[in-house]
């Protein structure tokens, strides 16, 4: 005999009649292993069914794919995007208590292409004696292209029903092939209320905090209120800070549980952050438009808040980058490679320390010149190209590298721009239909002013179109 993740007994290589089959993690799942007496505060609690999961609610309705899955007459396989502690693993873990498929979770964190290949090779097997295998892959934005082609047959095929969970975008970390396989369901961030609801159920719950021995905690509404500020929407975290705050008050030889106790345990401010709404929005907005207005004080304090509520640091990667395109461009030429420099390097070294590549690139980028002239140019063209307005290519300039180009007159008259006077040959360039279109039109701010310079000569040399 052996434990399950939950704690409940099965025979090996055989099933208990009435309940689900679970297969342990074979690569380090954050499911594994999750049954001991020992076990984080956050792991003891997970849901036992699908009604007790907190928040998601737009997920879970009846009919909805999540609550089939759970059901077993669901066979939809599922990204599960989110940020962290909103229930991703929560939702993986239900469905293996509640369907009657064998379970299997990997993580992507440590399994191989070898792991894969096992675990769908036995999935292959087990569908000859009518047994459907659930796999759970955590973080699979961590797998590879090789090891996310791997799964791909498995998938279309439903030799395996997926659930995959993300914090990053999966438009962007998956295979389009495989995504378009599955159904992306977007799990939205925990109200105050939903948190709450964990905190009640942590107290008073014969899994949580509570034992017939020690009664009830205790916890005031400034206590709760610092709790769920410094858990930032975060249930894994409000949990392990609460966890930690009850052994401080037991340390104290008392049941209450004060704003006190809960900043010793954690030892860290409470920041005015909540990434489970309008707050979250507003300090990335007014960091954006801090930088954009080149305020470089008020542009580390939002950058500091964000840091110290724990956002994701890829995620204010990704919004430099994007600004320092979109903002800045070619009047600091320098500007985007720096911010995909930071990228790199907060992705390489993680966190503490890339706070200081993310300072750098908001600093740099804050106090540049500004332009968003390549930014407006290309969503003019766009609007044209949207519109209809392509045409032709010139005859000119078509290819004349294949048999019976010459015929048809392509690439006839066309002028070599090296053998021209300054590498600049005159000739006509757009369509017939967009001759004079006007899209890129520089700034004359920090370096984009040279570029003004040169493009005036441009078309002086080249005249009109």
């Amino acid at each position: 005999m052996t434990e399950d993740l939950f704690g409940e007994v099965t025979p090996i290589g055989g099933t208990t009649p009435g309940r689900p089959t679970t297969t342990p993690a074979t690569a380090g799942g954050s499911l594994h292993d999750s049954g001991h007496a020992g076990a984080p505060l956050a792991v003891r609690l997970r849901p036992r069914n699908i009604d007790e999961i907190v928040g998601q609610q737009h997920l879970l309705g009846a009919g909805s794919p999540l609550r089939r899955l759970a059901e077993g007459t669901g066979a939809m396989s599922v990204f599960l995007w989110g940020p962290p502690g909103v229930g991703k693993t929560t939702i993986a873990a239900v469905v293996s208590r509640a369907t009657r498929r064998r379970f299997v979770e990997i993580s992507a964190v440590t399994a191989g292409v070898r792991d894969v290949r096992a675990v769908l090779d036995q999935a292959r097997k087990d569908l000859v004696d009518d047994q459907h295998t659930v796999l759970f892959v955590d973080e699979v934005h961590r797998f590879s292209k090789s090891q996310q082609d791997v799964l791909l047959p498995a998938v279309e095929n439903r030799i395996v029903t997926l659930i995959a969970a993300t914090t990053e975008n999966p438009s962007f970390s998956v295979i389009s092939p495989l995504l378009s396989r599955s159904l992306l369901l977007t799990l939205r961030p925990l109200t105050d209320a939903d948190l709450g609801e964990l905190i009640d159920r942590a107290l008073t719950d014969e899994r949580g905090l509570r034992t017939p021995a020690d009664g009830t905690y205790e916890l005031p509404d400034d206590a709760r209120t610092d709790l769920l500020k410094l858990g930032g929407g975060d249930a894994r975290r409000v949990l392990t800070y609460l966890e930690e705050a009850a052994a401080g008050a037991d340390a104290r030889d008392t049941t209450s549980i004060t704003s006190e106790v809960i900043s010793q345990a954690v030892d860290r401010a409470a920041v005015r952050y909540d990434k489970d709404g309008d707050q979250h929005y507003d300090v990335i907005s007014a960091f954006i438009k801090s930088v954009r207005g080149s305020d470089v004080n008020a542009s580390l304090h939002y950058l500091a808040r964000m840091i110290e509520a724990g956002e994701d640091p890829r995620f204010i990667a990704r919004r430099l980058i994007i600004l320092a395109s979109e903002d800045i461009g070619l009047a600091d030429p320098t500007a985007l490679p720096l911010a995909v420099a930071a990228a790199d390097a907060v992705a390489f070294i993680g966190m503490p320390e890339g706070r200081i590549p993310l300072a750098e690139a908001t600093v740099h980028l804050a106090l540049a010149p500004k332009s968003n002239a390549a930014y407006k140019g290309i969503d003019a063209a766009l609007a044209d190209v949207r519109a209809g307005r392509i045409g032709q290519v010139p005859p000119h300039l078509r290819d004349a590298h294949y048999a019976g180009a010459e015929k048809l007159g392509h690439g006839k008259g066309y002028r070599y721009a090296h053998d021209a006077p300054h590498g600049i040959a005159a000739q006509q360039y757009l369509p017939d239909e967009l001759v004079g279109a006007d899209y890129y039109r520089p700034t004359d701010h920090g370096a984009e002013a040279r570029l003004a310079e040169r493009l005036q000569r441009i078309r002086e040399l080249l005249g009109p179109d």
